[in-house]
């Protein structure tokens, strides 16, 4: 099938990003959204600071920055929220369109359909980690259960804001004017990519993890041209994140609330690098068993 059929959708997903899809515009409109952010970061700091002593506030943003605990990971899932309203706020009154189109027609639909498929294939990957001499026993299935109802619906905030963000906003503004993929699809992923570089992690390991959420940028934009909504993209984020920090992720890495851990040097390559390939094998199934689902 040539690619103009295949991403036939995205014409009609694009469209409402067309009459204000100036460069200016769009430069403008991430700025402010960047700069909305940060403002709400550091209204958080003064939040807490006049709450907490020193020693406390150190500690709290200690296990915000890794997500070491139910709290920390709460709080930090939390702190998408003032990035998915700035998108939201931009969209309305710098590009004069409703906050709904960022998501595209029918993105509830999809969304509902291929979920429970993913989340399936999610358990049936878990179970096969266990088989693993490297992944331990970290919370139990008790205390994730009773913070399940806080901390699921805070995770579908964080992985819409960045589904909002890079595959809503940037996509249709970049594809409103150019149709290459190389360009609306490319781009937002490479930046994707970059924020997802964290030496303080994977040290000198982390241009591979920052590869593979290129990658991933690269796939929830195919499927997000291929149906014209976010809906896919915000399923295959969704399930890939509750594996990640609520089955089995690495240790000391945003697991407080994970099931199991990882425990390897994430610094050292040859010890990263298996886990890293079967990570991208997941996202190649998921992905194609989206496509299967919807028969895009």
């Amino acid at each position: 099938m040539a690619r103009t059929n295949r991403y036939a959708p995205l014409e009609a997903f694009a469209a409402p990003a067309k009459p204000y899809a100036q460069i200016w515009r769009g430069m403008l409109g991430l700025g402010v959204i960047v700069a909305f952010y940060l403002l709400s970061g550091w209204a958080m700091i003064l939040f807490f600071s006049s709450m907490l002593d020193d020693f406390s506030m150190l500690r709290l943003f200690q296990e915000i920055a890794h997500g070491s605990t139910p709290r920390g990971l709460a709080i930090l899932l939390a702190s998408f929220a003032p990035l998915l309203i700035a998108t939201f706020v931009v969209s309305r009154h710098l590009h004069h369109r409703a906050p709904a189109t960022l998501f595209g027609e029918r993105s509830l639909a999809t969304f509902t359909k291929v979920l429970p498929v993913l989340l399936l294939f999610a358990l049936f990957s878990f179970g096969l980690t266990q088989l693993s001499e490297s992944t331990a026993r970290s919370n139990p299935l008790v205390h994730v259960l009773s913070w399940a109802p806080i901390a699921l619906p805070l995770l579908f905030v964080q992985i819409a804001t960045e589904e909002v963000l890079f595959r809503g906003y940037l996509l249709q503004q970049l594809a409103a004017r150019w149709r290459s993929p190389l360009i609306w699809m490319v781009l937002p992923s490479a930046l994707f990519g970059a924020l997802h570089y964290s030496p303080g992690a994977y040290g000198s390991n982390a241009f591979w993890p920052a590869l593979w959420a290129f990658g991933f940028g690269c796939l929830a934009s195919d499927l997000t041209a291929r149906t014209g909504n976010l809906g896919a993209a915000l399923a295959l984020h969704f399930a890939n994140n509750f594996g990640s920090l609520f089955l089995v992720g690495f240790y000391g890495q945003l697991d407080g609330l994970a099931l199991y851990t990882i425990v390897i040097n994430t610094r050292d390559l040859w010890d990263l690098l298996p886990w890293l390939l079967l990570d991208m094998l997941h996202l190649l199934i998921a992905w194609l068993l989206i496509r299967l689902t919807l028969r895009v």
